[in-house]
Formats: structure tokens, sequence, C-alpha cells
């Protein structure tokens, strides 16, 4: 499978956590506070079950082990030191997935970079699809579940802590079709009732930069708000052909694709773009009333996942602004990885590559460095590590936290925009939001002996979508 652009920020962010985490255990402390009794346990240790052992699952671990402290910076500097929870201490108890191989890395890894905070013995670590059920077990009301495997598992995984009492953190993706979409949303508001904190991995929402410029759009320094732009375009993740004679849906599930198959992560686009489709969202404080777009693969691509490697799709709100959403992923073409924004006073450019926050307004259309009329204060704290700091706040304070009825709304627009793609006609909000179409039924009860959702042809290659003939919405 093809890297992604190469090309990163210095900032320090969750997928930093491994190389830096080693530095940050010796600067730890865990000096107990007085604090408001609203969370677990009565020494005010938050605990954690991390279900889906994977990069962005420890990246995680990491940050909430370093909430409301200082962490290292690239330089040695200290701009950050290892925290304590945002007000007390974080412990990592039970650990869950479907791979013994990631569980024990998992376990080695945050072991030799978190020392004691990791209190994950042989017993409280999980194995299979129902292990995130035994993991949540042993957490009491008040912990955090993070969910953090494939997209199609959310849903289901989402409801069960709730319906235990438990704080979530949940990556995106957040459901992989409008069906999932739905368990979400209503897991959302099952939490609200209970008062459970809910965060969602759409981290620049938390971007202090970016919370600036989008204080600068509401006051009206741009104008009206007429067209967004948002690329993200590198040099692919291609598969090759099933390996017969292997277990299909534990093929399908394995590390080595993480964006291949609609069923299970949504696919390669919202895998992707979700990030910055809910940036279009969030700048018109506003979803969109029609999505259409265009895609398709390359002549001669020999690539069996079920993806297309090239979309663009337009995306309408009700005033008649456009967002326009292009994802290319072919290799020796040029890329790019920004945001820019359009309103009738001037240009602005939202983010950046790797999802930096080189936001700032230009004097007028001009998308150029000498034509710039103003920038927001440097970031002090990464929006990995923010959202964390305010879940764990929320928690510990006892103020409203849920981020489940945005973040759901946010990926249900990405699927209409890939439906846009995939069928090859206009998909509105209405109809998206309408959708119950699930591209596998029983996610619930997957073993594995399951066939897998989808299956490949004698040649190894799985379907991909057909506009004019494809139904996903």
């Amino acid at each position: 499978m093809a890297t992604m652009n190469s090309n990163r920020t210095s900032a320090t962010s969750r997928r930093d956590f491994i190389k830096t985490t080693g530095q940050l255990a010796a600067a730890s402390a865990l000096a107990g506070v007085t604090i408001p009794h609203v969370h677990a346990a009565d020494d005010h240790t938050i605990r954690l079950a991390l279900i889906g052992c994977g990069g962005r699952g420890n990246g995680a671990v990491g940050n909430a082990m370093s909430a409301g402290g200082l962490v290292l910076g690239d330089d040695g500097g200290t701009t950050r030191a290892l925290g304590t929870g945002a007000g007390g201490p974080i412990e990592l108890v039970a650990l869950a997935d479907l791979r013994q191989d990631r569980l024990d890395q998992s376990h080695q890894v945050l072991s030799r970079r978190l020392g004691n905070r990791v209190n994950v013995p042989p017993e409280r670590r999980f194995l299979g699809f129902d292990a995130y059920r035994r993991a949540i077990d042993c957490l009491r009301p008040g912990d955090v579940a993070i969910l953090a495997t494939h997209a199609a598992f959310r849903p289901p995984h989402l409801e069960y802590a709730v319906q235990k009492g438990i704080h979530v953190f949940m990556e995106k993706d957040f459901a992989s079709d409008p069906g999932g979409i739905q368990r979400i949303l209503r897991a959302g508001e099952a939490a609200e009732k209970k008062n459970l904190k809910i965060a969602a991995g759409l981290m620049c929402r938390h971007s202090s930069a970016r919370q600036a410029l989008i204080g600068k759009i509401r006051d009206g320094a741009m104008g009206e708000i007429q067209l967004i732009r948002a690329y993200r375009m590198d040099s692919g993740y291609f598969m090759g052909p099933f390996p017969r004679g292997q277990n299909e849906l534990l093929w399908q599930l394995s590390p080595g694709h993480p964006y291949q198959f609609l069923w299970a992560s949504g696919g390669v686009f919202i895998e992707l773009m979700i990030h910055q489709i809910d940036e279009c969202f969030w700048i018109k404080d506003a979803w969109p009333v029609s999505a259409h777009g265009v895609g398709g693969r390359f002549a001669g691509s020999a690539d069996c996942s079920q993806n297309l490697d090239s979309y663009s799709i337009e995306y309408t709100f009700a005033d008649g602004a456009k967002a326009l959403v292009t994802g290319r992923y072919i290799p020796r073409c040029h890329e790019d990885f920004s945001t820019f924004v359009h309103g009738t006073r001037c240009a602005a450019q939202f983010s950046g590559n790797v999802h930096a926050p080189t936001s700032c307004l230009y004097k007028d259309q001009r998308i150029a460095p000498p034509n710039v009329a103003w920038r927001p204060p440097k970031e002090t704290v990464n929006p990995w590590q923010a959202e964390w700091d305010v879940l764990l706040s929320a928690i510990r304070q006892d103020r409203p936290h849920n981020e489940a009825r945005r973040a759901a709304l946010s990926n249900l627009g990405a699927i209409m925009g890939r439906a846009a793609v995939h069928t090859g006609r206009i998909v509105t909000w209405d109809e998206a939001l309408a959708s119950r179409f699930q591209f596998c039924s029983n996610v619930d009860s997957l073993a594995p002996s399951s066939p897998a959702p989808v299956q490949a042809d004698a040649q190894g290659r799985y379907p991909a979508p057909v506009p004019g003939a494809w139904t996903e919405i």
C-alpha cells in the first residue's frame, strides 16, 4: 500500500505519540487534587478501555494520559509536560482487538511508554468480535471507552458503552452507511439523557487557529461565504487480489486493508476527507441540501479494492453557496492537502497539509503569502490533544459535552457525497437523512466463521461502484 504525502508538519499530534511518549513518561506527575465527585472512582482515577489496538487507538491513549499537562516539543523543548488527565489520574485497564498480535504489540508499546499507568494484565486483554463488551465491562460508570475499530463496528460499540453508563471517545469514521448513522444518532440521544460525555475524533473543531478564523467569518470579515474548496490528493492506497485460502472476513479487517472495503470503513474517500467535509459544514454553519459529483479509476488500474481513485463532489447549501471537495489517490500526480474559503470580501486558507493550522485571511481573492492580511495566534495545544483536554475536563467538572449528533451528521454529509459519485445522481440531504441503507445488516453478530459481507471474484477482485447501477443510500 502506498504511503501518504511525506511532507509533514512538525506539530506534535496523536500520530507522533509513539515517538515522543518515552520522553513524556519521565515528566509525568500523578499528584492528587481535589475535584468534584462526578466520575467513577473514589480516588478520582478515570479508567480507560481501548477497543481497537491500532495506531489511532494507541495515540488516543497517549493523548488521554497527557491531558491537562505539557507535551515535549519535537526540538526537545518542553512546551507541555505529561499531565494527569485534566485534573486527576488516568489508568488504562483493558484492551480489545480482533488480532492477538495487535493486542500484544499495543500492550508492549503502551507499557513501555506509560509505565504503571498501563494496568492491563492478561485477563483484561480480550480477543474477538465480542471483546468490546468484555473490555467495557471492566469499566465503572464515569470511566471512558476509546472506540477505535473499523467504522462498521462503531454503532454497536457506542450503544453498549452508553447502555453501561460509560463515557466515550470515538474515532472517525463513525459509521460506514446511513443505517449506522441512525444508530449513532439514537445512541447520542440516549447518552444525552444519561449525562454521558461523548467526544468524536474530528479534532479540527478543537483547533484554536481554526476557531479564531471561524470567529472572523462569523463577524463578517469575509463577507458572505460563496465557495469552499477542499483537496486531499496523494499517491494512493491500492490493494492486490484476495489470496485464496485465508479467512476472507478477517483478511478484510486486517491492518493492511484499513480503507479498502465500503462495509468496513466507509472507503478511502470518507476515511480521508471527513475532516475537511466537516470543516466545510462548520464554515457554513449549515448542512448541505444536495450533492452531486463524478469519480472513477484510471485506465488500466489493477486495484482490487472497492474504492475509486478519484472523487469530485459539489455540495450546495440552502443559500446557493458551494463546497467543492476533491480527493485523488494516484501515484506520480500533483499532491495537495488544504482547504480554502472565498467570501464576497476576500479569501482565506482554513487548513493545510496534514491538517496543519495554517489559517489566515487574505487581502482579496489572491491566495499567496505576500497577500496575507491576518493570521491567528500560534496554537499552543495541538487539536488531537485539545479534544481530550475538553472531554476529560467535562467529565471531571460535570459539564455537558456530547459531540455525537454533530459528528454523525458530518459523517452523513460525507456519505451523501460518496453516494452521489458512486450512484451517478444528485443526492439530497433529506434523502440521506431518511435512508436506512446498510452494507452489512448483521454487523452485530459477525464471528470468525461468518462469510465476508462482500466476496471476491475469481480473480480476487471486489466489486467497485458502477455509476447508474449502484445503490448505497
